[in-house]
């Protein structure tokens, strides 16, 4: 017998749920994280009385009233609605791209006037078969929208030329005709009044977590405490990279703390413009509706993964795509090893997806019905 039935490597929101759940049908775990703190990415630090978003913004949206319900009974959310403002050059547009917006950018005051403007402009373009991200987007919005709000924000996100990267990666552009700054679509949107890592803290009550350990380092040591692995790091890494290396886009994050009240007006403000070299400014604060006398912000600054860096969003091409799915198919001879989660998997996740995938995976492996 070993002393633990599932060690969870990462104590991120997918390992963290995955060993909530197990330990609520009985099993018992241990969380571990390379780390010196738990929540992974979506961890936050009291600064100030300010909940900081120390990985970059975290807003938490789905239409799925279980996942909603499920993630409300650890700790309330507030009513946060995620309304984002581009900045371009100095000029300030509402998104996502909504009637404010072409107010802003054409003074029309109806939609059937922003249709007219977006129409004309995609007919002179004549894109029929979109090449790349470039084409794909005139063809979608028109040319006054793409160059504002698209094209130099896109490629300092993404370090290439918006004619180097491929036409899937935008395949749709929401617009909508109704005067609407709500960017997500998801019937539930907010913030765990308190932070994240209060979220995650939750989760983790009446559950052993170890931190500052790196599993693969010590994982011959660490396998022999547990019954099966649940792994949430890079796939290609618990591989030695055998195959070649994932490509990731990484982020630098600069914070200040400010001795004012209020910095920006807003929690997230886009850059759209190439001379900002971020890509935009976080406004911790009114992610909670704070009132407190000082302010942080944090800039964040896109730059290329190397290994030394955290991998933030995979760069789900053809060639990177092929080559995960080598490293899927190894893991899938791998019995003793659950690979989940946003590294584990190469694929961008929403928080809500995160943690439904997480809790059908208990299900699963302990042979329970999906609840969720």
């Amino acid at each position: 017998m070993k002393e633990y039935d599932f060690l969870v490597v990462g104590a991120g929101l997918y390992g963290c749920t995955f060993a909530h759940e197990a330990r609520k049908r009985g099993k018992k775990c241990l969380v571990i994280d390379k780390r010196d703190h738990i929540a992974g990415n979506i961890f936050t630090r009291n600064i100030e009385g300010i909940n900081v978003h120390v990985y970059g913004a975290h807003i938490f949206h789905t239409s799925n009233k279980k996942i909603w319900d499920y993630v409300n009974s650890f700790i309330e959310f507030n009513r946060y609605t995620n309304s984002p403002i581009a900045n371009y050059n100095g000029e300030l547009y509402n998104l996502p791209f909504n009637m404010n917006t072409f107010y802003q950018l054409w003074k029309v005051k109806t939609p059937d006037e922003a249709k007219e403007i977006i129409q004309k402009q995609i007919a002179k373009l004549n894109i029929v078969d979109p090449q790349n991200l470039e084409e794909q987007a005139l063809s979608l919005v028109g040319s006054d929208v793409y160059y504002k709000l698209i094209k130099e924000y896109t490629e300092k996100q993404w370090g290439r030329k918006a004619t180097e990267l491929p036409a899937f990666i935008i395949k749709r552009l929401p617009i909508r005709f109704t005067f609407d700054n709500n960017y997500f679509n998801d019937d539930y949107q907010g913030i765990p009044i308190g932070g994240y890592t209060k979220l995650i803290s939750k989760m983790l009550e009446d559950i052993e977590v170890r931190l500052n350990i790196d599993y693969l380092k010590n994982r011959n040591e660490l396998n022999d405490l547990a019954d099966q692995i649940v792994y949430t790091g890079m796939i290609d890494e618990y591989y030695a990279y055998q195959f070649g290396t994932l490509e990731y886009r990484s982020l630098k994050f600069e914070s200040q703390i400010l001795d004012i009240q209020n910095f920006q007006g807003n929690a997230v403000v886009n850059y759209t413009d190439a001379k900002t070299p971020f890509t935009r400014i976080i406004e911790h604060k009114h992610f909670e509706f704070g009132t407190q006398d000082k302010t942080v912000i944090t800039m964040e600054y896109p730059k290329e993964w190397t290994k030394s860096d955290e991998p933030y969003y995979p760069v789900n091409d053809f060639k990177n795509d092929k080559l995960f799915k080598k490293y899927k198919d190894l893991s899938n001879e791998n019995g003793t090893v659950i690979f989940g989660g946003r590294l584990a998997d190469y694929k961008y996740y929403d928080m809500h997806h995160v943690v439904g995938l997480a809790l059908k995976k208990v299900a699963e492996v302990l042979k329970e019905g999906d609840l969720y």
